[in-house]
């Protein structure tokens, strides 16, 4: 595969695994509909690194484990589509709060990324989700020993993580007086069936390479 196509692939996993809405993305819109555009995309980009430090170490890790299971990629596919089809349920249930009326409370953006980073770090879903979606990747993923497309992966996955915090504070921002609890449900329906449609796929393809 190229290294354009990684780009994309990482992209995607990028938004997928950030989409979702947890205490992160509540924090960001809740600074996005407090201060502005601003505030929410430095909320989101210290959730990016973290994502970015578990991305990293999901890739190489399933990337080196390979060279011990060559013979087990169906079993990491199964595993993989397991876990983002339990992830994707518990996601289509969980209900967000979004606290609007503020207390006076002046952000500060560093203070703000800072505590975000430390949010999502301390998350071990993420860890297990990358995992989930780089192990269920298959042939897709860089193979073992190619460092190069590794990292231009983890570079997609960063931009896309980072082109949904812009994405999210630019429409709360501009929708501020829109964003209730019941558009943060309808945000993690679609995440959800998302997820658990990756898995669905994965069981279909293992499916089909059996026929």
């Amino acid at each position: 595969m190229t290294f354009l196509e990684y780009v994309l692939i990482g992209y995607f996993v990028g938004i997928l695994t950030t989409a979702p809405v947890g205490p992160v993305n509540v924090m960001a819109i809740q600074h996005a509909v407090r201060g502005g555009f601003r505030h929410g995309v430095f909320v989101g980009l210290g959730a990016v690194l973290a994502d970015t430090i578990y991305a990293t170490a999901a890739i190489f890790g399933v990337s080196a484990i390979t060279t011990f299971i060559q013979d087990q990629f169906s079993l990491i596919e199964i595993v993989g589509g397991a876990l983002l089809i339990i992830f994707g349920i518990k996601i289509w249930n969980t209900h967000p709060h979004l606290e609007k009326n503020g207390n006076g409370t002046e952000y500060r953006f560093i203070g703000d990324a800072t505590a975000a980073f430390f949010m999502a770090i301390t998350n071990p879903g993420a860890i297990l989700a990358f995992i989930a979606i780089f192990g269920a990747l298959g042939e897709f993923r860089p193979p073992h020993g190619d460092h190069a497309g590794a990292l231009v992966m983890i570079v997609g996955v960063a931009a896309g993580a980072t082109s949904w915090w812009i994405l999210i504070s630019a429409t709360v921002s501009h929708f501020r007086s829109r964003i209730d609890d019941q558009w943060l449900d309808r945000a993690n329906h679609i995440a959800g069936f998302i997820l658990v449609a990756f898995g669905a796929l994965i069981y279909l393809k293992l499916a089909l390479d059996k026929v």
